[in-house]
């Protein structure tokens, strides 16, 4: 890395200290919603994190980027949702030019030392954990915590991620002992009742009359 790339990844990365709690959370955010914020204030309060991260990601790879919105414009949303003194977002994985979260981890604790990140994800994306390139040794990386949503719990249990690392689940009641955990080591946050999805808004913006894409 250059030394302009190099500036440019110190002023994209938010506020970080040996010895924080940094929650980080990966999405495309298109759009962000209510969900969202809820998931990281359950998790800064359960996990008694000191910020959480937004990692607005460039596009799913495993999803269809077609008709995605301009990063910079979901961004700017995630932005003005939040308006918390203690989530920062951020697109640094268009910066660093990561693809997968395995890299962009890897990236962060390199850059980070002595920053205790989790991995913040919702329910539904433990369903299909098992399909991320290397999720094996993501959860070697990183303590994960998984925040329900309505629905997705039911049957998140019982994927073949959630099966595999059995071994490594923490009560729920010692969920705040998570950032401090040697990983693998992961939990299920209950307690957020949410059926709002990026998905489904994002479906109910593509029918109004003269959307685009």
């Amino acid at each position: 890395m250059n030394p302009q790339e190099l500036a440019r990844t110190e002023r994209i990365l938010p506020p970080h200290a040996p010895g924080m709690r940094i929650g980080l959370f990966g999405g495309t955010f298109d759009p962000p919603h209510q969900a969202h914020l809820a998931a990281s204030l359950l998790a800064l309060k359960r996990l008694k994190l000191d910020r959480v991260w937004w990692l607005v990601t460039p596009g799913n790879p495993l999803k269809n980027t077609k008709g995605l919105a301009p990063l910079n414009e979901r961004i700017a949303a995630a932005r003005a949702l939040t308006h918390h003194p203690r989530i920062d977002v951020t697109g640094l994985e268009a910066v660093i030019k990561t693809r997968y979260t395995f890299d962009t981890i890897s990236w962060l604790i390199a850059r980070c030392p002595g920053v205790h990140f989790v991995w913040i994800m919702g329910a539904d994306n433990l369903r299909s954990f098992h399909r991320w390139q290397k999720w094996r040794d993501i959860a070697k990386l990183v303590p994960i915590a998984v925040v329900d949503r309505l629905g997705p719990s039911l049957y998140a249990a019982a994927s073949p991620a959630s099966q595999a690392l059995s071994s490594a689940r923490v009560p729920e009641t010692a969920a705040a002992s998570l950032p401090g955990r040697r990983p693998p080591a992961w939990a299920f946050l209950h307690g957020l009742k949410s059926p709002l999805s990026s998905t489904a808004l994002r479906a109910r913006r593509d029918r109004k009359p003269g959307s685009t894409g």
